[in-house]
């Protein structure tokens, strides 16, 4: 769809008198996109530091600090979560504190940038004087912390956020904050300058400069509509989540097939969620369809993968049993199942999954009322023989 629409613009760009119209139009939009996409980033960063304060300005004055904090953040995580839905998770809220602990001395505001826009390549932040860090002199990265910086910076979210503060080193830390605000780099190229030690590797090399300009290539720059779809954004606007953001088109039409078939054959399936997403303490996960089965009283998790199955994927789904086991399950319910479907283009696999200590009631009760392996497979194959018809006659737009 997207390349016919792309097509009939640049058909229709040709009948304008001013071609540069379009494009004068299209530059108002992004540019108002991207002022509205950092005000929403703002609001998130400084909202979430001074969340951070009242928590452990709250611990702090209780007397038994440890058991009394975990009790502070149960209690305002099931309380905010009733309210808002999503979003304050336990481990989201010991985001916050961490946050506001890491960055106590920051002003909860964001800064102008001014001041050239920090065009100047020999400069890594200039913020109107604020903090200034060369790295092209001497044999080590200097940083200037006579002058700090003392607010948050309009180019970074959340996210970068985040990312930053698993970086324990505070000039190495610093330093990453600062290129990742000159650079603008998007989050996924932050955390792989961090992940591949840019930092280090600049304090052992003798091209410092030929360095910094390797690092800041390869940067994907995206728009800022597409920005308003992360997880997170949404999350803090209150707006649903679209389910089709993490699939393909045969990935959507493997699970929409996947899902009616369960519901329609009569074994007791009823539908709860959809993309349902999961955090750890570093990372987001989609579970693609969850279920939960009347007959069996347990949930019943699925997750397609499109290339060949690894011990990893099998690793990851006794995670998502393992969390669901501990975050919905009741007290009534059965332990969690977990099936991974497995549409690789050469070999179609299908393997349920149960924690260690679940066999013998899997064996006895669920392997009764569950579709087969067997079953399952057939249905895939069947699904994917359809889409590649679809895909022949029709094109993939």
């Amino acid at each position: 769809m997207e390349k016919t629409a792309k097509k009939k613009i640049k058909t229709e760009l040709t009948a304008i008198e001013t071609p540069d119209l379009f494009s004068r139009v299209e530059s108002i939009i992004e540019k108002a996109q991207d002022n509205v996409l950092r005000a929403v980033n703002t609001n998130m960063v400084i909202a979430y530091w001074l969340i951070g304060r009242e928590i452990v300005t709250e611990i702090q004055q209780g007397k038994e600090r440890a058991v009394y904090g975990k009790t502070v953040i149960d209690k305002l995580s099931d309380l905010l979560t009733l309210r808002y839905k999503r979003g304050y998770s336990t481990t989201n809220l010991r985001y916050f504190r961490s946050f506001y602990l890491i960055y106590e001395n920051r002003i909860p505001e964001i800064r102008h940038i001014g001041c050239g826009e920090l065009d100047d390549p020999s400069i890594l932040h200039n913020a109107c004087g604020e903090f200034k860090s060369e790295v092209l002199k001497g044999t080590d990265i200097s940083l200037n912390k006579e002058k700090t910086i003392k607010s948050f910076s309009p180019r970074l979210g959340w996210s970068h956020y985040r990312a930053l503060m698993r970086v324990e080193n505070e000039n190495e830390r610093l330093f990453y904050e600062v290129e990742a605000e000159k650079e603008r780099w998007d989050v996924k190229h932050l955390e792989r300058q961090i992940h591949t030690f840019l930092f280090a590797r600049l304090l052992k090399s003798k091209n410092k400069a030929g360095m910094l300009e390797l690092a800041s290539k390869g940067n994907i720059v995206q728009k800022p509509s597409d920005m308003f779809k992360t997880p997170l954004i949404l999350d803090f606007l209150d707006i649903p989540e679209s389910e089709t953001l993490h699939e393909s088109v045969l990935e959507r039409a493997i699970i929409a097939n996947i899902q009616n078939f369960l519901l329609e054959l009569g074994s007791g399936f009823a539908f709860v969620a959809r993309q349902k997403r999961i955090m750890t303490e570093t990372k987001e996960f989609y579970i693609d369809l969850v279920f939960y089965n009347y007959r069996l009283k347990c949930f019943v998790l699925i997750d397609l993968k499109t290339k060949e199955l690894t011990h990893q994927d099998i690793g990851q789904m006794d995670m998502y049993v393992r969390m669901f086991d501990e975050l919905q399950r009741g007290k009534d319910d059965n332990p969690t199942v977990g099936l991974i479907l497995c549409a690789d283009k050469d070999n179609t696999i299908v393997k349920y999954s149960v924690l260690k200590g679940s066999e013998q009631i899997f064996a006895s009760k669920y392997s009764l009322i569950l579709p087969t392996e067997e079953v399952l497979k057939r249905e895939i194959e069947k699904e994917i023989r359809m889409v590649e018809e679809r895909m022949a006659k029709y094109g993939r737009d």
